[in-house]
Formats: C-alpha cells, sequence, structure tokens
C-alpha cells in the first residue's frame, strides 16, 4: 500500500481561529464506535478523519465504508488507504443493516471506496447493502454516495434500483484541478452521472472542496455546471491537509465566503446548500433529507 510522494516538505499552516471542534464522546458516538469494531464494520467517518464525527454520531447519523477501507485510486487529498483490495465480504451488507438496526439510526449514508477492478465497481453490494437497511429498519433515510464507476451506466442503474433515498456523488475539484488531485477521476463523467440519475427522477447531490488552488469564479462555474445536471443539493467545505504527502492548503476561506457561497448557491436554485469550513458531504445529511421530503 503506497501514498502519493509528497510535493510540499513545509509545516502544515495553523488552523485559522474559526476551526473550533467540540469534542464529546456521548453515549451515541460511544455506542456507534463499540458497535461498528463488534461488527468490523468501516466509517468515512473515521478512515476520512472528518473533523465533525462526535457531532454527527451524537446525533445519530453515521457514514458507513463499504467494500472494504483500501482504495485503488490515490487522490491527492484524500486520506483513506490506497492499495491492492481485499476480495469482497458478502456478509458486508447484512453486518451494515445489523448496526443501523441496532443503533436505531434516523439517517445512514453508505459510501464507499472506489473499486476500479471489479467490473460493477461495487454497485452489487452498494444495492445489496441499501436493501438489507430498507428490510431491517424501514423508517431509516439512506443516502447512497457512489464513486463514478468509471462511467459504467449500468452499475449506476443497479444503485438507483434499490431506490435510495438521495444519490450523492462528489465532484470535490474544479476542472482544472482534477488531473492534479484527482488524476484517476475526470470532471466531465462527474458531472454525467449526476445528470443520468436526476434524468431518472432521483434527487442528487454533491460536493465540493475550497482551499485546493481554485478561485471563487470556478466555484461559481461548478456550482451552474451541477445545478444543469438537475443536482439539488450543495455542500461546500474546506479543505484540510491530512498528512504532509497530500495536497497543500492553498487558502483558507473566510466564514463570509461561505455564506456567501450559500447565497449564491442558493439563488441558482440548488434546495439545500451547506457551506462552511467544517463542512463535509455527509454533514447535516439527516436534516437535508428530511427537507427534500417535504
Amino acid at each position: 500500500m503506497s501514498r502519493p510522494i509528497p510535493m510540499v516538505q513545509e509545516p502544515r499552516p495553523r488552523l485559522p481561529v474559526w476551526f473550533k471542534v467540540r469534542v464529546h464522546e456521548g453515549p451515541a458516538y460511544r455506542e456507534i464506535r463499540r458497535l461498528t469494531q463488534a461488527l468490523n464494520l468501516h466509517t468515512i467517518c473515521e478512515e476520512a478523519r472528518c473533523p465533525n464525527v462526535w457531532e454527527c454520531w451524537n446525533s445519530r447519523t453515521a457514514t458507513f465504508l463499504i467494500l472494504g477501507d483500501i482504495c485503488t485510486r490515490r487522490c491527492q487529498y484524500c486520506a483513506v488507504t490506497t492499495g491492492r483490495p481485499l476480495p469482497l465480504d458478502e456478509s458486508e451488507p447484512d453486518r451494515v443493516a445489523a448496526a443501523v438496526k441496532a443503533l436505531g439510526l434516523r439517517h445512514a449514508v453508505i459510501t464507499s471506496v472506489n473499486r476500479d477492478e471489479l467490473p460493477d465497481g461495487g454497485a452489487r453490494i452498494f444495492a445489496e447493502t441499501i436493501r438489507a437497511v430498507r428490510r431491517g429498519l424501514p423508517t431509516c433515510t439512506l443516502e447512497a454516495l457512489i464513486p463514478d464507476f468509471l462511467g459504467e451506466e449500468s452499475a449506476l442503474e443497479t444503485v438507483l434500483a434499490a431506490q435510495p433515498d438521495i444519490l450523492n456523488h462528489n465532484i470535490e475539484a474544479v476542472p482544472r484541478l482534477f488531473p492534479s488531485v484527482r488524476p484517476q477521476g475526470r470532471y466531465p463523467r462527474s458531472i454525467a452521472l449526476l445528470r443520468a440519475a436526476s434524468n431518472r427522477s432521483v434527487v442528487t447531490k454533491s460536493g465540493l472542496m475550497v482551499g485546493l488552488g481554485e478561485t471563487l469564479d470556478e466555484v461559481r462555474a461548478v456550482m451552474r455546471d451541477l445545478r444543469a445536471a438537475g443536482c439539488s443539493i450543495f455542500s461546500v467545505g474546506q479543505y484540510l491537509q491530512p498528512t504532509k504527502a497530500h495536497w497543500p492548503v492553498v487558502r483558507f476561506y473566510l466564514p463570509e465566503e461561505f455564506r456567501l457561497i450559500r447565497d449564491e448557491g442558493l439563488a441558482l436554485g440548488f434546495r439545500h446548500v451547506e457551506s462552511g469550513p467544517l463542512v463535509r458531504s455527509s454533514y447535516h445529511a439527516e436534516q437535508q433529507a428530511a427537507q427534500d421530503r417535504v
């Protein structure tokens, strides 16, 4: 398992004063952690070092990482391990469903590493996990945060057939930076995936990181592209460099810039825009799902 060659060896910049996270291991947090460990499950909350894990878990919202914890891609911003994945775990869908039911989760996000070596990119396991959770706890809303499946429409159809409440695929970066930070991804391919899902009357969502070196005008252009593709929920947050081996933070956006992005996104027609320094794709996901059903 390998990591990208470090591009910079300079110390990582200090976080601005507005980056404050309340570390609170409440009963719900401890229960989720205990159960996921007991069932040998992965969460992107931990694998990607999400700063909101305490808030989300204490609110009984969790993002399960399926298809293992080893990714076939090497994105320059991501803390998930890159390497050769292990064989598929056919019992994983039932274990995720067992965790969701035992925890009584109100909302669950199902995401995965990229599994480009699989013919369907892991779409079958996605669908089986969604169906297993529905059988175990029908009241739990479900969001499928999927990879691009290398543009295979049949893989997307497999996931959509399981009827997730929200279909999420993060764009992550502006087109100019894709070759550098997402070398195995393709911006047009991601936009096409979201458009294909939206054309099937599915609620679609996407997210963007800022601070990678993009301009505000490039952020605006991405928002327009997402709206043109039918995307109705948008999240944007500050990129934080996981290690010195990852892409450096070019700049920290000000809180007022996040408010500006939110206002402009709503003006473009997004039903919901989650915008702030600590926002990640699954942040306040339960509220978004509830709002979109209204």
